[in-house]
């Protein structure tokens, strides 16, 4: 782990302080049963503010290769997420006529999910992903799949061999990288003249106004403004000619991005957005100065709720061992004595253990075998989708626990 002495973006070297999670595990280190008797390592978590470009972000960098090499996170278990996919394929390839002269490079392209609905177009792709396992799946699904970290070198690499891209997309992949002038590089070489990039990423100040302070791990190293993303890509000869706000994730934007000298013009949407974080107050420390305590509030009122409810002899499970749930139940204290088990629907994370509190991940038909009264919702960004997916647990007398923005019970 390597602690920063400098701003990831502008090199800003007087970072501010904003929150402190303390000593937490790595959110995705899922433990296998050989593993239970094996002390989990932990690394602090802090969140930073600079005061220069308005990147907030956290002061520690865990090896990627740890992180991302092995990786269980799949995409298409998501249906709200396949949907969001291919609506925005639909859009794209409608706004900007993409056919088969064409080539689409997304970055960090998981398994698939979202490069598979340009099939239908026979618009040609790339995938760009670090994670061997999930590179693999997607190959299997025909997605031509480059297994790499994406940086400067990568896209000299692709350029070299006649690959330079009309459109590349990025969904959730800005948080996790530590490179980003690297990374920001690798976008500038890759992008045809009057070429479109668009990357989607969860707004810091969702995050700060909902509470989300569980989206804060140790993959996600930044949490972005319009006025940060738009610093970053303008020191490497591009602009941000438009933005739109969707309700991925607690609250994301997706930004596009094109080369300086493009053509394309500024919609009124980014002009307004910027002014408007001006504002608020999103390139000021001060807007950041309440979240502290307001974590910890959220983290005491959920651990007195479960111990509360345990202590009246109900049951509790909870649904979705995403990374956000790790943070989640660390930071509250909530361990297996409160929790009888996690259910996921991915199979590639069931039959493991939460990192740090050992809860154990079973399927989702455990639910309706165990009947516990309480579900708390772990992956809250997907709530709805949950909810619906577990009408039996509601039919059966079962209320679902919902953490975030603050704690309640449905």
């Amino acid at each position: 782990m390597t602690k920063i002495d400098s701003c990831r973006s502008c090199k800003y070297e007087k970072l501010q302080h904003v929150l402190s999670l303390g000593n937490m595990p790595l959110a995705n280190a899922l433990v296998s049963k050989e593993k239970l008797n094996e002390v989990n390592q932990t690394y602090p978590l802090e969140l930073v503010f600079c005061p220069n470009c308005s990147l907030v972000q956290i002061d520690e960098t865990v090896d990627p290769e740890v992180l991302f090499n092995e990786y269980l996170y799949f995409s298409s278990y998501s249906e709200t997420m396949l949907k969001h996919s291919k609506a925005l394929v639909d859009k794209l390839v409608t706004l900007r006529n993409l056919s088969k002269n064409n080539l689409v490079i997304e970055v960090a392209s998981n398994d698939g999910y979202l490069l598979q609905y340009f099939k239908p177009y026979d618009v040609p792709v790339l995938g760009i992903e670090p994670a061997e396992n999930i590179a693999k799946v997607a190959e299997e699904k025909g997605i031509p799949t480059l297994c790499a970290f994406f940086n400067a070198k990568t896209a000299n690499k692709l350029k070299l061999e006649g690959k330079k891209a009309d459109t590349i997309i990025g969904n959730n992949i800005l948080a996790h990288v530590a490179g980003l002038n690297d990374f920001a590089e690798g976008v500038r070489i890759l992008l045809r003249e009057n070429g479109i990039a668009i990357f989607e990423f969860p707004y810091v100040k969702e995050m700060i106004d909902k509470n989300e302070f569980d989206t804060i791990y140790h993959e996600h190293l930044c949490y972005y403004s319009l006025t940060s993303v738009s610093n970053l890509f303008k020191n490497h000869g591009m602009k941000i000619v438009d933005v739109e706000q969707t309700a991925i994730h607690g609250g994301s934007l997706r930004i596009w991005a094109t080369l300086q000298d493009s053509s394309e013009k500024f919609s009124s949407r980014a002009e307004e957005l910027m002014k408007e974080e001006s504002q608020t107050g999103l390139n000021q420390l001060q807007y950041y100065k309440d979240f502290a305590e307001k974590v910890k509030k959220l983290g005491k009122d959920l651990k007195n709720m479960v111990v509360s409810l345990k202590n009246e002899g109900k049951s509790i499970a909870a649904y979705g061992a995403a990374a956000k749930g790790c943070i989640l139940l660390n930071y509250s204290g909530i361990g297996k004595d409160l929790i009888n088990f996690v259910v996921d629907r991915n199979p590639h994370k069931q039959g493991l253990y939460m990192p740090g509190n050992h809860i154990p991940i079973h399927p989702t038909g455990k639910i309706n075998e165990e009947k516990p009264d309480y579900l708390l919702i772990l992956a809250w960004n997907f709530a709805n989708e949950i909810m619906n997916q577990q009408k039996l647990h509601k039919k059966n007398g079962g209320k679902f626990i919902i953490p975030i923005p603050e704690v309640k019970v449905v």
